[in-house]
């Protein structure tokens, strides 16, 4: 495996597991991946999804950081219309003072959550649109110099923490390519815009002070199993609790023969399509998918989400995925 390998962590809750157990397993996997030679961990903001621990996503990053020594650690990413650029920028200013040399921040536009899970965050519905100016103050507070007069975040202003854009589509793309920013594209869930977003992303780039080429980290699925038959049935569990989550809100509990049924529906397979690229099987089958995949994506960088049910078949499948890839442990 020829390109660098990161992690996305979902901080899933599954199914009888407690948000204190799916968080110590976050922890376990950012210690297994940073003794195993993975790049960085990530974490997503989502909100009102009884499914994901990582609604405070800077807390999280905190107390991982906490529990680890070398390993990148960041949000994958940050939903900023949720937040003031300020608020941010002294969050993760005072992650990187904390944690010197090991804080990332993806920035992402969408919400994270439904309509009403919106109105509670007291987000306004127009403040995607200021999306790009809010990037730029964010970068001011950390980079200097600040976009707003008399205002600097403290901890924040120096720090220089790296910014990357995600996205999904060509908006984004456009957007970190103007502002010589890395750009994820989250291929892991929203696989359609791919190869357009990241061919618009590295004809229009513009280099910065924070970065003098293109980056193209980009998102795939992966379990990997000591089996291929264990990897598919995984693969079919991660699926069916997909059900639950997009058709039964999070609440409902389908059967097996229930989720089957709508996974082979046109709403089930629209669902799976979501995971196309999905890497499933033994170690050997997993990374020749991941070279492909990057070939496929022009990525400089994979960011995989290991997406087995539960904590140590996750464990697992970072471990199989590392060893097979031959990253260099540390």
């Amino acid at each position: 495996m020829t390109l660098p390998l990161s992690i996305l962590d979902l901080a899933t809750i599954g199914k009888g597991q407690t948000a204190a157990e799916s968080l110590a397993g976050s922890v376990a996997m950012a210690q297994s991946a940073e003794k195993l030679g993975y790049r960085r961990v990530w974490y997503a903001e989502h909100h009102n999804m009884s499914s994901i621990a990582s609604s405070a996503t800077s807390v999280l990053i905190a107390h991982v950081a906490a529990h680890t020594e070398s390993i990148r650690l960041g949000a994958g990413g940050i939903m900023l219309p949720n937040h003031s650029p300020l608020t941010i920028a002294e969050q993760f200013g005072t992650l990187e003072t904390l944690h010197p040399g090991r804080i990332d921040l993806g920035l992402g536009r969408a919400p994270g959550s439904d309509q009403n899970t919106m109105r509670a965050l007291r987000r306004d519905p127009m403040s995607a649109d200021s999306f790009p100016q809010d990037v730029l103050e964010l970068q001011g507070y950390l980079t200097g110099p600040t976009r707003i007069q008399g205002v600097e975040a403290t901890p924040g202003k120096g720090t220089n923490v790296p910014l990357y854009i995600l996205g999904s589509s060509l908006f984004g793309a456009r957007l970190a390519a103007q502002l010589g920013l890395p750009y994820a594209f989250a291929s892991h869930f929203a696989p359609a815009a791919l190869q357009d977003a990241v061919a618009i992303y590295r004809s229009e780039f513009k280099p910065s002070a924070q970065l003098d080429a293109p980056h193209v980290i980009a998102g795939v699925n992966v379990i990997a199993a000591d089996s291929a038959s264990e990897a598919q049935a995984m693969f079919q569990a991660t699926k069916r609790a997909r059900v639950s989550l997009f058709f039964g809100g999070g609440t409902r509990e389908f059967t097996d023969d229930e989720a089957d049924m709508i996974l082979d529906s046109p709403q089930g397979r629209h669902m799976a399509q979501m995971m196309t690229y999905s890497a499933v099987g033994t170690p050997d089958v997993v990374i020749d998918y991941l070279d492909s995949f990057g070939k496929h994506a022009d990525a400089d960088e994979l960011i995989v989400a290991h997406q087995s049910p539960g904590t140590q078949e996750r464990l697992r499948s970072v471990e199989l995925l590392a060893q097979s890839a031959g990253l260099v442990a540390v």
